[in-house]
């Protein structure tokens, strides 16, 4: 009996293990990776745009984070009206602050800085998976101010020609 006894307790042990590893590898995906966007007055590679995210077009997996750098002064990251998916939550930077948020709903996240949307401070972060374009038209159909109407029309391109919005 002693033989069955620790070949019980050897096989639940073993058992113990694979569903110990396996569930360790699914946190270690779920924890997704974290992508940077700074927050600048003055675009690096192109100087003559000013007040502007870099970069400012993502694609990333659900799960995965966006890390807002407070670069230079005077800029945060809050997600736009009308331009995140039904039912995802909204974020609002303080200013001046690095900044994480970690999205797990598909979709298209359009965002911006709030002292200087009008000047074009605005990005898009679009989050893979099932239903990942289902609020693309009301995104680009949302109310925008000063320059960000231009900006946004040549992001929505730009992420045409990216790929960013292919499924």
């Amino acid at each position: 009996m002693t033989l069955s006894a620790d070949r019980r307790t050897f096989l639940l042990g073993a058992s113990a293990c694979v569903v110990t590893a396996s569930t360790g590898v699914a946190f270690a995906q779920e924890g997704g990776t974290t992508h940077e966007v700074k927050m600048l007055n003055v675009n690096p590679d192109n100087p003559r745009q000013r007040m502007v995210f870099s970069p400012r077009i993502l694609r990333v997996k659900p799960g995965d984070s966006v890390k807002f750098l407070s670069s230079m002064p005077g800029h945060n990251s809050q997600s736009s009206k009308g331009m995140i998916p039904a039912g995802a939550e909204g974020w609002k930077s303080k200013a001046n602050q690095e900044f994480t948020v970690t999205l797990t709903q598909p979709g298209v996240y359009g965002y911006n800085c709030a002292p200087h949307q009008a000047a074009g401070m605005v990005g898009l972060i679009v989050v893979e998976g099932e239903g990942m374009l289902d609020n693309l038209e009301e995104a680009k159909k949302a109310k925008q101010i000063g320059l960000a109407k231009k900006v946004w029309g040549e992001i929505w391109k730009e992420a045409e020609e990216m790929g960013v919005l292919n499924t």
